[in-house]
């Protein structure tokens, strides 16, 4: 598994860790222009250390639903080409805000994810990944939804969260049903649990049908 370009591995109190170049978001340590990507705050980050095959190689037009304050977003635009940050909730989204100043390839929606046709006049079509990180229950409804966004050798990068979906039930039980309601669109690649660093999440990456 090849990293990025842009990501590297850097030495931080001792260990080799992820980082990549640009301004601290986050209050993450620091080791020159480089700052470090914590596998535990971040879901696309634990892909990378777990040697999940990202097909992410830099420089990508990236869709990111579900950005958040912009913890793993601002990583990916510190790698990637246009990088579209779909968030819902007004307050993180403010912080988005702020962290895309200092990103001029970074665009933040205040939009819903679930409602792609919202921000379909803003999105470039044909883009090369997308990466999905969204706490709602029909996770895999999302992603096929934005399978429009995406090019026919893009790839879908997806951090799901079995707690979203259903609370009571066991998560690889839950893991299965969405894995299936995806395959109405996409080709599964690969899967991966996202322990040590993520519980009850599954790494997907997937490519249109």
């Amino acid at each position: 598994m090849t990293l990025p370009e842009g990501v590297e591995r850097r030495e931080f109190d001792g260990e080799e860790r992820l980082a990549t170049r640009g301004p601290p978001v986050y209050g993450e340590p620091t080791d020159g222009e480089w700052r470090l990507w914590d596998a535990r705050r971040s879901k696309l980050a634990a892909f990378l250390e777990l040697g999940m095959e990202t097909a992410l190689q830099g420089d990508e037009t990236v869709l990111y639903l579900g950005a958040a304050s912009g913890t793993t977003v601002s990583h990916v635009a510190d790698f990637a080409g246009p990088t579209y940050a779909v968030e819902f909730a007004p307050r993180p989204a403010r912080d988005l805000l702020d962290v895309a100043e200092a990103r001029r390839n970074l665009f933040p929606l205040l939009k819903d994810a679930r409602k792609p046709e919202t921000y379909a006049h803003v999105v470039e079509s044909g883009v090369d990944a997308i990466v999905q990180d969204v706490a709602t229950r029909g996770q895999a409804r999302v992603a096929r939804e934005n399978v429009r966004f995406l090019q026919r050798d893009g790839v879908l990068l997806a951090a799901i969260k079995a707690r979203s979906e259903d609370v009571a039930s066991d998560p690889e039980e839950v893991f299965d049903l969405v894995l299936a309601d995806l395959r109405e669109e996409y080709e599964i690649l690969e899967t991966r649990q996202l322990d040590p660093f993520h519980d009850d999440h599954l790494g997907v990456a997937a490519v249109p049908r």
